[in-house]
């Protein structure tokens, strides 16, 4: 039992499945011209139509497939959803008197949507075309100063449209209509972390019967909680192997291994970083640097799932937003989304690849993981540690990686993320990290000339990590971890923050 999203090419189509998980209803996206059978496999109890930007008079707008529309369900548009459903059954869209973006006083507001719901309603609006004139067997529910027809529905034939976006923050009542979505579907609220590994567990099991598996650890939440889960699984059958490049944070290592070991993975930890390092010698150009460390982490791999092996099943963190990116956009399969980078668990694997994979969380959000660790034990260290990418500090050394670097940076990313915790500063983040320039500049400490290295901290918040802020941090911090840092560090002399956002800039320097 789900809801099916069909995806119009919204910005926030993700949002929508996350809010009614948050709800505790299995969700799914699938494009928006998904057949019907398609759609008809995820057995679902309603559906909803996303926003986009096109218009319903496009030629090439886009469009549910044949029969979809006619299924015995609710089903509710949004924004552009809203409008294709009002005119495909006779209703009629215009182009807005003036463009609606931002937020917006519903000055009044009422019907099944909205039951229960009281006081200010303050709606998240972004379109160009409305609804100004009804189908027949709708009603107007919600309304704006600018915007007449704000919501819609006809009972008799369960349909219903919002020209606002609910699933975003920025209507901080929207959840509750969602809410009411999810009880006119008759929808199921049994979504839950337990529900979940159960259900994983089973899958799991079905899937791997008496194979054995190999599963690549990071350090990262995903595949910590990939190990705990598929050890509770298949036991022994699971062999995680944990490969150790050299670049990791200080301690990293032995924070992973303390942290799954006890819990009963069997994890092998590789010291590869000789190998890694001599790899990077000389090298600065920071795509040259991913694929050196993308190739000799392969290697690596590959030599010990000889040592360890046979294996039939490779196990990947994968994450229901790496299949959506890496697809490039689920609309259509004309969709124009940039390429900005492929996901190296949905991508970055060989044609040949002698393993089946095994990826439990392909469907799942990483809030949803993170739950899932908490209910399998992962420490919270771990569970709620920021990203890190897979090269680590070898894309946070601009230019050429040295042991003298790392030994530099590992000390000054120490004493950042260690005063973040400090001074309860660090969930407050979404991601934060040090990077070592190769500024050299001139400074003074204990009446001597120094000309040492510059230090870059940088700190974001985000929701979805594809646009981020710079963490507005406390200038008293700030100063307190400049002060540590070229203290403490003596090859650094200065030290800067990045206040950029994303974009223009990038989360990580390379």
């Amino acid at each position: 039992m789900s809801i099916v999203i069909l995806d119009f090419g919204s910005q926030y189509t993700r949002l929508i499945a996350r809010r009614l998980r948050e709800l505790g209803t299995y969700s799914v996206i699938l494009p928006g011209n998904a057949s019907l059978s398609r759609i008809q496999q995820e057995n679902p109890v309603g559906l909803v139509l996303s926003g986009g930007p096109s218009s319903v008079y496009d030629a090439d707008a886009p469009r549910p497939a044949e029969g979809v529309l006619e299924l015995n369900m609710p089903i509710l548009g949004v924004c552009y959803g809203m409008q294709y459903l009002a005119h495909q059954v006779g209703g009629e869209v215009k182009r807005a008197g003036k463009r609606e973006y931002g937020k917006a006083d519903l000055t009044r507001y009422g019907g099944q949507l909205f039951e229960g719901i009281q006081g200010e309603f303050v709606a998240w609006m972004s379109h160009s075309d409305s609804v100004t004139q009804l189908p027949q067997g709708y009603e107007v529910v919600a309304e704006t100063p600018d915007t007449p027809v704000t919501a819609i529905e006809n009972t008799a034939t369960r349909r219903y449209g919002v020209q606002f976006h609910p699933e975003v923050v920025h209507t901080p009542k929207g959840g509750q209509l969602l809410a009411n979505f999810l009880i006119i579907c008759g929808a199921a609220r049994d979504w839950t972390a337990a529900h979940i590994v159960d259900e994983l567990v089973d899958e799991v099991r079905s899937q791997v019967g008496e194979g054995r598996v190999l599963l690549g650890i990071s350090g990262g939440v995903d595949s910590s909680t990939l190990g705990l889960l598929l050890a509770r699984a298949i036991g022994d059958k699971l062999t995680a192997v944990f490969i150790d490049h050299g670049l990791l944070r200080l301690g990293e290592r032995e924070q992973v291994e303390a942290a799954l070991t006890p819990l009963g993975v069997h994890l092998v930890t590789v010291d590869a970083s000789e190998v890694f390092l001599g790899a990077l010698s000389g090298v600065t150009d920071p795509e040259q640097k991913r694929k050196i460390i993308g190739r000799e982490f392969i290697r690596a791999f590959e030599r010990e799932a000889r040592e360890y092996g046979p294996f039939d099943f490779l196990a990947q963190g994968t994450l229901y937003p790496d299949v959506i990116e890496s697809a490039g956009g689920l609309s259509s399969d004309k969709s124009g989304a940039a390429n900005i980078k492929s996901h190296h668990n949905v991508g970055g694997l060989p044609d040949d690849l002698a393993f089946k994979l095994v990826e439990p969380f392909r469907t799942l959000f990483k809030d949803e993981v993170r739950e899932i660790a908490a209910l399998l034990g992962l420490p919270d260290a771990v569970r709620m540690r920021h990203p890190f990418p897979g090269p680590g500090l070898g894309i946070r050394i601009l230019g050429e990686v040295t042991p003298a670097k790392l030994d530099i940076l590992k000390r000054v990313d120490d004493i950042f993320i260690s005063g973040l915790r400090e001074f309860d500063l660090y969930d407050t983040c979404s991601q934060a990290l040090a990077v070592l320039t190769p500024i050299q500049s001139v400074g003074v400490m204990g009446d001597e000339r120094t000309y040492s290295y510059t230090v870059a901290l940088r700190a974001v918040t985000t929701g979805d990590f594809m646009t981020a802020e710079w963490a507005r941090l406390p200038y008293d911090f700030l100063a307190t971890m400049s002060s540590r840092i070229v203290n403490q560090v003596h090859e650094v002399n200065r030290v800067v923050y990045d206040i950029t956002g994303k974009p223009p800039a990038t989360i990580e320097w390379e």
